[in-house]
């Protein structure tokens, strides 16, 4: 296979391979030939673009990022090269519905639709999003300067001070959003024109083409509509809460929450604040992290228990090599790394690896879980052509780890393992339990719901390029019932803090996974013959829930998804009904305390309190200042008069004196060499007048000893 732009893939193959001569009928049998072709070629092209790309995110370097954009060139110029002769063939003509649904996905590239300049631009305008944003850091002025992870996290975790949070919040924002603003422009018009040249308006249409759905929109409205009385209930309560700790000053009762008081960078997540705002604080949930720490985990048994969980349910092992290749640290060598959390597929059939900078936390192990799930989908459906092998539908691929997380952090799995002593719960205890669960999936809702949203508008030209952080923040208004603790400009653009906006890649599927995943609990503690309350359900070491979710992962996208849906759960379309079963207990409680409180749900004041006003940054002589740094600067101009109004009065000082006793008239007895010279005494010092004739007339005074 030629790399270069004259030989390589984007020109064909060479002619004694190429799957489709000049002269070939294009029915079904070229057909399957044709994509037994790609099948044979597709991996190792696959391979080297995986690997590359790992090679870069796991060791920062300019010239792993060159030939990282070399291989996405090449991988590119591949597809365009079969999608392009997936066209001629006509798929109404075909009877064979795999062979037609192979065809259809073959023939749609994404961005490799692009003419090759166009193409690299892109590439490495991202490949520069995503960078730095890997490698942003937010400086303390007399100090060391703080990464995303762990540092500003940390700091977003645990600290209850409003001022050192809004320091982080918006130091973050300061870092990476400026930069990036005028490069997302140019993605998003890249971005059209490849959507384009693959049939559709924009590319959120084509993000959207992914879910086979033509009522994708107002469905996932419909969703939203059916959970947002559970989070508007939260919302109120979590509110009050906050209006305790941080008072008035911060908080209105009527009005929505300053987004940096939540626990979490972008306020998608507010489980780290479930200390301040547990329904019944005299029985506090066990912290689990406390307990991983105290027993010695690392992050290898992090990960020893997520696939020790799949293989309970007669599912499979990753294999020895994972254990090798993967990062599940940080590492300590020095290198720069990106710490996305991400699972990888390295199309050999055996290679698949983790990335992630652990911490032995009870949020990192869930994650865990969560990424364990991907490596179970992509060994799963490892069988399967390359065209299908991936989730039935984005969604999928992260609702089945979701899901897995539901079991691995119930009571029932938790007291399994040891973290937890006590065997039962009481109902208080159940309620602290899922508010803590709430804080961390219903309030996900509505920020991943508009996460899309705001880039669908941008795609389509709703939003114009020069109201993107206006638009941005009346959606999280909207949606979300937050505002941002300071004033924001166009200046800003905050929608890039978060790394899917930075690296462009699509957020509907967090949206949907959020419910699916609650249906496909449902329905395999039933399958298991679990009867209780759904969070209270485990479906560890159950073959027969393993076998059937085991079954329709190894579909991969063959099928379209609402076939694979019914095969999981006896329905084909995305329902609400499962999650709103497993929180009902915490809605019942939430609305008799927010009634007895007298809450006001929503936000119909719409006002946004800045009351760190006194750490906004301040307009002085032109320029947007700290405080500290504004007060610094009065200092020294206050100086500086005090100096020129002390030089003044001396001025006058003086002058006030040579014009009291210099005389008017020259005494005739002095000689003439000597009649320009006159003595004045004042104050015990001598003072000698000396006067130069000439144009300037200039007066000099020295004094003279004593």
């Amino acid at each position: 296979m030629g790399t270069d732009k004259g030989s390589g893939w984007g020109q064909g193959p060479p002619e004694s391979h190429n799957p489709l001569p000049a002269a070939v009928p294009y029915n079904e049998t070229e057909a399957k030939r044709f994509l037994n072709y790609y099948e044979q070629t597709a991996n190792t092209v696959l391979k080297e673009f995986v690997e590359a790309t790992w090679n870069y995110v796991t060791n920062i370097t300019k010239p792993n990022r060159e030939e990282m954009l070399q291989k996405e060139l090449e991988r590119s110029q591949f597809m365009k090269y079969f999608s392009t002769r997936a066209h001629l063939f006509n798929i109404t003509q075909i009877q064979d519905p795999t062979v037609k649904r192979m065809l259809s996905k073959l023939k749609e590239i994404g961005k490799a639709a692009l003419p090759y300049e166009e193409l690299w631009e892109y590439n490495k305008l991202v490949a520069y999003m995503e960078t730095a944003y890997s490698l942003a850091e937010v400086c303390l002025d007399e100090g060391p300067c703080m990464i995303l992870e762990p540092d500003l996290e940390e700091v977003m975790a645990t600290s209850r001070d409003h001022r050192e949070l809004l320091w982080a919040w918006e130091g973050w924002r300061d870092s990476v959003g400026r930069q990036l603003r005028p490069i997302f422009w140019r993605c998003v018009e890249l971005s059209n024109k490849a959507a384009q040249l693959n049939g559709y308006k924009d590319m959120g249409q084509l993000w959207r083409a992914k879910y086979e759905s033509d009522t994708l929109e107002q469905d996932l409205e419909q969703i939203y509509q059916e959970l947002q009385p559970l989070y508007l209930n939260l919302h109120a309560y979590v509110r009050r809460a906050l209006y305790r700790h941080y008072g008035p000053e911060l908080i209105s009762l009527q009005g929505p929450i300053p987004a940096h008081l939540l626990g979490d960078m972008w306020a998608q997540s507010w489980n780290n604040i479930l200390d301040m705002v547990l329904p019944f604080p005299k029985k506090p949930l066990v912290d689990i992290t406390h307990m991983m720490k105290r027993q010695h985990w690392r992050s290898e048994k992090m990960f020893e228990e997520a696939d020790k969980f799949f293989t309970s349910l007669g599912m499979l092992s990753v294999p020895p090599d994972f254990w090798k290749k993967s990062m599940l640290e940080r590492p300590t060598d020095g290198r720069s790394v990106e710490c996305q959390t991400s699972a990888w597929d390295f199309y050999t059939g055996n290679d698949f690896r983790v990335k992630k900078c652990t911490e032995v936390t009870l949020e990192d192990m869930l994650s865990v879980f969560h990424q364990m799930g991907h490596i179970q989908y992509f060994m799963q459906y490892q069988n399967l052509s390359v065209i299908f092998r991936e989730g039935a539908n984005p969604a999928f691929e992260e609702a089945v780890g979701a899901m897995v997380t539901l079991s691995a952090s119930s009571h029932r799995h938790l007291f399994s393992t040891g973290l937890i002593n006590l065997q039962q719960q009481d109902s208080e205890e159940e309620v602290n339990y899922l508010m803590g669960m709430a804080l961390e999936k219903i309030a996900f809702i509505p920020f991943s719901y508009l996460m899309d949203l705001f880039r669908w508008r941008v795609f389509d030209g709703t939003i114009d390029k020069n109201i993107y952080n206006q638009e941005w923040w009346n959606l999280r208004l909207k949606y979300q019932g937050l505002c941002a603790p300071v004033p924001r400009t166009e200046d800003d653009f905050d929608p890039a803090a978060k790394f899917h906006v930075a690296a462009n890649v699509p957020y509907t599927r967090y949206f949907v996974s959020t419910v699916l995943q609650f249906q496909l609990h449902e329905a395999l503690c039933n399958a298991s013959g679990y009867v209780g309350p759904l969070h209270q359900c485990d479906i560890y070491s159950s073959k027969i829930a393993g076998r059937i979710l085991g079954n329709a992962l190894k579909l991969g996208s063959s099928k379209p998804w609402p076939e694979v849906l019914k095969e999981l759960t006896g329905q084909s379309t995305i329902s609400t009904s499962a999650i709103m079963t497993y929180f009902k207990p915490l809605l019942n409680w939430l609305v008799v305390e927010n009634v007895r409180q007298g809450e006001i749900l929503g936000w119909p004041d719409y006002t946004c309190f800045f009351s760190e006003r006194g750490t906004n940054k301040v307009a002085l002589l032109g320029l947007q200042m700290k405080p500290d740094q504004v007060t610094f600067l009065l200092w020294i101009l206050l100086g500086v008069n005090f100096v020129m109004f002390l030089a003044l009065l001396g001025l006058a000082y003086r002058l006030y004196f040579l014009e009291r006793w210099t005389p008017h008239q020259q005494p005739s007895h002095l000689p003439a060499t000597v009649a320009n010279e006159v003595s004045i005494r004042h104050c015990g010092s001598a003072w000698q007048m000396h006067t130069y004739p000439g144009p300037a007339g200039f007066t000099r005074l020295q004094q003279m000893p004593q």
